[in-house]
């Protein structure tokens, strides 16, 4: 991934609250026509497709509901299909929606247009099944329907496969961990800087007789994301190139020490009893309901999560946000980034019209229906005002602004590589394996891979 870091204004402009690729715990299945939601006169111009092509037949649109909800689909989908009478929308959506539609991906049946977000989804491996359509030499010049170049809007750049890009971010976020500013003020305790500090405050916090940390055992890739990649990156002289080494499958990268020195940090709270033992069993709405009881001090998350337990967080709560706890004293800041993205089916039946949805939804318009729609970012340059943001997401843009901090482009493992993990790491978080038993299960993974 040719990804730079993002520049400070379009951060700061962009990082608002953040909703995200995890499920609710419900599993409805949603598989209907589009909403009849009657949209505003402008929003019907707005969708007209670029060059005024008329779109007709079926058209499908795959996307997974959970944090963001599902209202900005809902007001989107209506005003393309207003806009375009003669095309049949159909939505295949809802919590499940991933696990339910994978045989037809196998089958060569896919829907036209998929937002690649939640579980049972991995772009990368999508691509290397060749399921999604290559997207490089139309992306170049793509223009939204309000004639701006697309690739010129986007915060983060689309990840890069071999040089070829196949989806594009819609969504951003960033994972770390947080906290309640209310409790740490009530009880005196610091927010830590670094890793030192971090352990410092966790024997405070567990004198209390509080757990100082949990996390989603279930979902093994929220303390991946927020703990594991970050240390790996300070380890490896704050460059972040080792992780995408690692997620190309170079087997070399995976000899590094820097992964060992990451996963020390874990054996370290491990060792310490700073971790809860309800979390090896426990989903992320449980996890994040015990921290919201205040059960536990601190959790490993997205930026989604105030947004997501939004009907659960009590009234004094006062999110925290740290990208990073993992470098040692002194050390940078790490901010892992998590973005969603949108692609087209290889084998989709009406690439005109996914592909003029494409341009409808990355436009301005879009950014801010979708910010108010979903209380969300998305990844277009200068959608959000920064001072109506909570606090939370004011900690994070200024993190994710500052020099001091190293900006991770988002970084997508093949399935069964990033499946491997998630189980090493759960069960090194339990002590059932050493860090290099950890390296060992991975590698052996990516050696099939490279086969």
């Amino acid at each position: 991934m040719n990804m730079k870091k993002w520049s400070t204004m379009g951060l700061a402009a962009s990082m608002v609250l953040v909703a995200a690729g995890c499920g609710k715990a419900t599993p409805t299945e949603t598989t209907k026509p589009a909403a009849s939601t009657a949209p505003t006169a402008a929003a019907t111009a707005a969708a007209t497709p670029a060059g005024g092509k008329k779109l007709t037949g079926d058209f499908e649109i795959q996307y997974f509901v959970g944090g963001y909800g599902d209202k900005w689909w809902k007001k989107v989908i209506a005003d393309f299909q207003a806009a375009n009478p003669e095309l049949k929308i159909k939505e295949s959506a809802g919590p499940k929606i991933n696990e339910q539609m994978k045989p037809r991906w196998i089958a060569g049946n896919p829907p036209d247009f998929v937002y690649i977000d939640g579980p049972e989804l991995f772009d990368r491996q999508m691509v290397t099944d060749g399921q999604l359509e290559d997207l490089t030499d139309w992306l170049k010049d793509a223009k939204n329907v309000d004639g701006e170049k697309i690739l010129d809007l986007l915060a983060q750049q689309p990840p890069q496969y071999d040089g070829k890009i196949y989806n594009i971010p819609f969504v951003m976020s960033s994972w770390g961990i947080f906290y309640d500013k209310a409790l740490f003020k009530e009880k005196g305790w610091a927010e830590p800087k670094d890793f030192e500090d971090f352990l410092k405050v966790s024997e405070t916090i567990k004198g209390a007789g509080i757990n100082p940390f949990i996390h989603t055992g279930k979902y093994p890739y929220y303390i991946n994301g927020s703990v594991l990649y970050p240390a790996i990156v300070s380890a490896n002289n704050n460059d972040y190139k080792l992780l995408q080494d690692m997620a190309a499958n170079n087997l070399d990268a995976w000899k590094s020490p820097a992964i060992l020195k990451g996963l020390d940090k874990i054996v370290q709270l491990r060792d310490k009893g700073y971790i809860d033992k309800a979390s090896v069993q426990i989903n992320h709405t449980d996890s994040q309901s015990l921290f919201l009881q205040h059960k536990d001090a601190f959790i490993p998350n997205g930026l989604w999560l105030p947004n997501e337990m939004a009907k659960d967080v009590p009234a004094t709560f006062d999110f925290g946000f740290i990208p990073s706890i993992t470098q040692d004293k002194g050390g940078k800041v790490v901010a892992n980034t998590s973005t969603s993205t949108f692609a087209i089916a290889k084998k989709a039946k009406n690439k005109d019209a996914a592909k003029a949805f494409m341009q409808f939804v990355f436009s301005k318009t879009q950014a801010s229906q979708w910010a108010e729609l979903s209380g969300a970012p998305s990844n277009i340059k200068g959608d959000i005002s920064s001072s109506k943001a909570p606090n939370f997401v004011k900690d994070a843009a200024k993190f994710l602004s500052s020099p001091d901090t190293i900006v991770v482009p988002t970084v997508s493992f093949a399935a069964d590589v990033d499946k491997a993990m998630q189980d090493a790491t759960v069960a090194l978080t339990i002590g059932t394996i050493k860090p290099d038993e950890w390296v060992k299960r991975v590698t052996d993974v990516v050696a099939k891979q490279k086969k």
